[in-house]
């Protein structure tokens, strides 16, 4: 999922050794952004539940942890331009600490991925695409929350799913993406549904989560320093 926030429409360099050390972002002033390498602690995430609206009942992720999986989509999915997966599931392939809370305006998801992911926020990804069986999800970059010393990045997501009799179903995600450290993931996904009558959660609900579950991950390497 350094020092400033960048959009979709940056990337972070990947050094090509067998051992690849994770090259500083590019500024897209020109410069070259300072990453920061601290101890992540993602079983901290935990501490993050204290910051939920009133009233949310929290419960163990279950099955796909990645924004897709919240989204709607499982397994089989395609993002168009392919680049953009890396946005869909930034966290593939490693170990997953976090937790789904529920409540009367909406799901929150948040979820530390690592060690072992790959830090990379892709090019061409401002507006983009994500289809898997009956889905079609629509997905377009927002404003990325600032948290110093690490990239981030934020997307809208609307996902359509046509169900038996060619009925449609939508559902609206607001999803931020932090790299706190190489080799780390955070990922806040806030899930609403457009029709209810209940009053939804605000699309600044991923963002602040986001900084709580950086500061909380973090935290102890700072107090430690």
């Amino acid at each position: 999922m350094r020092g400033y926030a960048m959009g979709l429409g940056a990337v972070l360099a990947i050094s090509g050794c067998a051992a690849p050390e994770h090259a500083a972002p590019t500024d897209p002033a020109g410069g070259t952004a300072t990453r920061t390498t601290v101890v992540v602690n993602p079983a901290a995430v935990q501490r993050v539940q204290a910051d939920l609206p009133p009233g949310y009942e929290v419960s163990p992720l279950a099955g796909n942890a990645a924004p897709a999986g919240f989204w709607g989509f499982t397994a089989g999915w395609a993002a168009e331009p392919g680049q953009c997966a890396a946005l869909a599931d930034p966290g593939a392939g490693a170990p997953t600490h976090g937790w789904s809370a529920s409540g009367a305006g909406g799901i929150i998801h948040a979820v530390v991925a690592g060690p072992g992911t790959v830090a990379a926020i892709p090019q061409g990804c401002a507006a983009w695409t994500l289809r898997g069986g009956r889905t079609t999800a629509t997905v377009a970059a927002t404003a990325a929350p600032d948290i110093s010393g690490m990239p981030t990045a934020a997307m809208s997501t609307v996902a359509t799913t046509v169900v038996e009799g060619g009925t449609e179903t939508r559902s609206h995600a607001d999803t931020a993406i932090a790299y706190p450290s190489p080799g780390y993931v955070v990922t806040v996904t806030v899930v609403t549904d457009p029709g209810s009558a209940l009053p939804e959660l605000g699309p600044d609900v991923a963002g602040r989560l986001l900084r709580s579950a950086t500061d909380e991950i973090t935290g102890d390497a700072e107090a430690a320093g």
